[in-house]
């Protein structure tokens, strides 16, 4: 590989991260951060059927019949 080929690609690959950033900002991707900040410190409901759900209070206990 030569300097000549590498150059030109990093300047494509950033080009390319400009723009997927650019398309985000004007298709609403950061309209509103505080919401999500305080939204991440709401907790959520467990899913349905979902029945091993461990809480951030709780322990870990590892079970030696799931292989844990």
């Amino acid at each position: 590989m030569t300097i000549g080929f590498l150059i030109p690609l990093s300047i494509g690959m950033g080009l390319a991260g400009l723009v997927a950033f650019f398309w985000a900002l004007r298709n609403g991707q950061f309209s509103d951060p505080e919401g999500d900040a305080c939204r991440i410190l709401i907790p959520q409901p467990p899913a349905k059927g979902d029945t091993h759900v461990r809480l951030a209070s709780q322990p870990y206990h590892e079970d030696p019949d799931r292989g844990l």
